[in-house]
């Protein structure tokens, strides 16, 4: 890599850095014919994402971010000019970003990918990345469903505190069939500011848990959205979704996002109902840090 090439871990984020990002990533996104997303939202000095950027005589040519939700696998985004593809570009940010993954004892690599994005599902097939599955990113586009004439709320929701922590846990943890262990580290590596969470109730039981990402300009991320799974059926999930809804609507949050596996059409429903629409579809893949093939 000459003088004129360049890796920059991005560590300002200012306007002045993160405006190119963004027409770059506008420009991918016309030339792909795809509805790409990178995530720059994100990228603040609290949120734990990690952004490298590929500079060609001072002109944005790449980008790669990761995070870590458990310090052990890494979810990865990345996008190249197109007229800066098969030239090594991805391949260096990945070297770059890899060895800091490897620093911080990351063992797998998960990449997301948008559905119709032709270069990228190129890239991943090209790394011997396995299928891990297709989620839908959905916007609030309309007001939720009021409850029926006859219906009383029976769900409340309460800001978190200090002694919910283990319902949080236990509640995580069945909904969605993770070990306790592995949700600690999560809840660990999600704690920051930006993050609110929400308890469900009914009466004096706590049946549910929903957490929300505020990302600044009116941009709420709703996710761990879950009842235990002794209480579902009963119809507190939708009630604990359309009373979130309501509450950041009340706070001033003009755009409400969330993210649904494809698979799950309950949840895919549900999400309908409540005024949602699928805007971008993306899929997943998997390798292993040290077997992704750089040749």
């Amino acid at each position: 890599m000459d003088s004129t090439h360049r890796i920059v871990k991005l560590t300002e984020f200012t306007p002045e850095w993160l405006e190119p990002i963004r027409r770059l990533e506008q420009l991918c996104r016309q030339s792909d014919g795809s509805k790409l997303k990178i995530g720059l939202e994100h990228l603040t000095k609290e949120s734990g994402d990690h952004a490298y950027l590929y500079q060609v005589e001072g002109r944005f040519a790449g980008c790669f971010i990761w995070y870590t939700a458990d310090g052990v696998e890494a979810n990865l985004s990345a996008m190249v000019h197109p007229e800066w593809r098969r030239q090594g570009v991805f391949r260096r940010l990945f070297e770059a970003a890899a060895a800091e993954m490897s620093e911080q004892g990351i063992q797998t690599c998960r990449f997301k990918v948008p559905a119709d994005s032709e270069p990228g599902l190129r890239c991943v097939e090209h790394l011997g990345a396995q299928y891990d599955g297709t989620q839908f990113a959905m916007e609030l586009a309309a007001l939720p469903e009021g409850l029926a004439s006859d219906e009383v709320a029976t769900t409340t929701l309460r800001p978190e505190e200090l002694e919910d922590f283990g319902f949080m846990v236990r509640c995580l943890s069945q909904a969605f069939g993770d070990e306790e262990e592995w949700t600690l580290r999560y809840l660990g590596h999600t704690r920051e500011p930006s993050r609110h969470n929400y308890i469900g109730w009914h009466g004096e039981e706590r049946v549910g848990l929903i957490r929300v990402n505020l990302l600044g300009s009116g941009t709420a991320v709703i996710h761990d959205f879950c009842v235990l799974p002794a209480h579902q059926g009963r119809g507190y999930g939708r009630e604990m979704l359309a009373q979130i809804v309501q509450l950041l609507l009340a706070q001033g949050c003009t755009c409400i996002r969330l993210s649904v596996a494809a698979d799950n059409r309950g949840a895919l429903e549900l999400y309908r109902r409540t005024g949602f629409e699928i805007v971008t579809e993306s899929r997943y893949y998997t390798c292993n840090l040290k077997r992704v093939p750089f040749d």
